[in-house]
């Protein structure tokens, strides 16, 4: 039960998280991710980067929403949120600066990527579909 409980709470986790970072990466890209170049470019980051963090942030949505690769794309998304924090958040402040926000959202997101990088996330995941059968299929062979 206990257990059940857990991966009920990690499921919470893992879905909305993957359902936030979907929407950022969609806007990127609606937006005009020219813009998104240029302004990476006007911070001192490679444009081409650009089009990695949205693909990342969407490609890697999706995934964490249906279950796929979780652990992975949660290690990437924190690689994101670190870099986030540390190259345009941590200068405004934990709270912002009434400009811009602070980095006290990207923190919480950090912490869930973690979290699911570490422990991972089961319950309704394809993962768990796909390594069952798998995993079936190699001992009856």
């Amino acid at each position: 039960m206990k257990n059940m409980k857990y991966e009920a709470g990690t499921l919470i986790l893992r879905v909305i998280l993957g359902i936030t970072f979907f929407i950022h990466g969609l806007v990127k890209f609606q937006g005009g991710i020219e813009n998104i170049v240029g302004w990476f470019e006007s911070i001192g980051l490679p444009g081409f980067m650009a089009y990695g963090v949205a693909l990342i942030e969407v490609v890697g949505g999706i995934a964490l929403i249906i279950g796929l690769g979780s652990r992975i794309v949660s290690a990437l998304l924190a690689l994101v949120m670190i870099g986030a924090i540390l190259k345009v958040k941590l200068a405004v402040g934990f709270l912002g600066n009434g400009q811009m926000a602070g980095y006290e959202l990207d923190l919480a997101f950090l912490a869930i990527a973690i979290f699911i990088a570490i422990n991972g996330s089961k319950l309704l995941a394809v993962d768990q579909i796909l390594f069952k059968a798998k995993n079936q299929n190699s001992t009856t062979a």
